[in-house]
């Protein structure tokens, strides 16, 4: 099992996308709704995730599984969550792909005020090679979660999470550029991300 015994200091270098000729059209269209109010100080600060919450995208229960958890605040929670008891409340989600696959579904309904991503950066990660694949380790407090829009992702590495290949968030660019580095895969910031990128980690 590799460790991560502390978070990294210290002022992160600029950021690098890395995008694919097919997610390059709309990008900002598509992925700045994921946006939201992430830099309004009047946003919902992130909520600790129940490890028996089901995701909301596609039900399986959050804490049986690894890697990115993320959640997104509404507005209007019912419009994207339908109607009854339990919808005051963020939406909550099993991994990454799962957050943005339900933001870009229901785009035409509500934009999430913030959206936030388990923070690497703010954790002491772990990752586990005791399986078929390598996963990262889950963390569902409140304060292991950071703005999508802060943070800096690596996505496809060799380190699996919940919905197998991952998009792994740090605030610190120097740790997300470490974890490439070791284990793979490539960076994007937020506003890059698109459903097409997405689509293909399902592949």
């Amino acid at each position: 099992m590799c460790t991560r015994d502390s978070p990294s200091s210290g002022d992160a270098r600029p950021r690098r996308a890395v995008l694919t000729g097919a997610a390059v059209v709309g990008l900002s269209a598509l992925a700045g709704c994921l946006d939201g109010s992430d830099g309004d100080a009047d946003a919902p600060d992130p909520i600790t995730i129940e490890p028996d919450r089901a995701c909301d995208n596609c039900t399986m229960r959050i804490g049986d599984y690894s890697g990115t958890a993320g959640q997104s605040f509404y507005d209007d929670p019912e419009a994207v969550l339908g109607p009854g008891d339990d919808t005051d409340r963020p939406a909550q989600f099993c991994s990454a792909r799962c957050t943005y696959t339900f933001t870009f579904d229901n785009e035409a309904e509500a934009e999430p005020v913030v959206s936030y991503l388990t923070d690497y950066s703010a954790v002491d990660w772990s990752v586990d090679t005791g399986g078929a694949a390598p996963t990262m380790s889950r963390h569902l407090d409140a304060d292991a979660f950071a703005p999508a829009a802060d943070l800096t992702l690596v996505v496809d590495s060799d380190v699996e999470g919940a919905m197998g290949r991952s998009v792994l968030g740090f605030s610190n660019a120097d740790d997300a550029e470490s974890f490439q580095a070791e284990h793979g895969g490539e960076l994007y910031d937020h506003e890059d991300v698109s459903p097409t990128l997405i689509q293909s980690l399902m592949g």
